[in-house]
């Protein structure tokens, strides 16, 4: 049999089963009831103290954040590219160097704009 079939019924099966198990669910589950109570905003087990809990985030925590994501990606990055250099050739270790350069470089200029030192004052 060929393998694609194979693979083909398998995710047949798998979603016959999800949808099953989700109509057998909608059938047989408890039905919420929405009461005044439950319609509250609650929020990490402390009920709100302002009408309005919507405060703007000041704008000096974005740099961290897009720097923190920056980062986590280029660590994912080096990950993949670990995996992948099996047979280690120059070219492989060229591109390991330069990646390593660029992401101290960005590291330099973290520490260069003073980014984390902005967040704390």
């Amino acid at each position: 049999m060929n393998p694609y079939i194979i693979f083909l019924l398998y995710m047949v099966a798998i979603v016959a089963f999800v949808g099953l198990v989700l109509g057998l669910n909608r059938l047989l589950g408890p039905k919420p009831h929405n009461s005044a109570i439950k319609l509250e905003p609650f929020e990490c087990g402390v009920m709100v103290s302002d009408a309005v809990n919507v405060k703007a985030v000041p704008i000096k925590y974005y740099g961290v954040a897009i720097m923190f994501i920056l980062f986590d990606l280029e660590t994912m990055f080096l990950f993949i590219w670990a995996l992948g250099a099996k047979p280690l050739t120059g070219f492989l270790l060229f591109t390991f160097f330069l990646f390593v350069f660029l992401l101290v470089l960005s590291l330099l200029y973290v520490y260069k704009a003073r980014l984390l030192e902005a967040v704390t004052e």
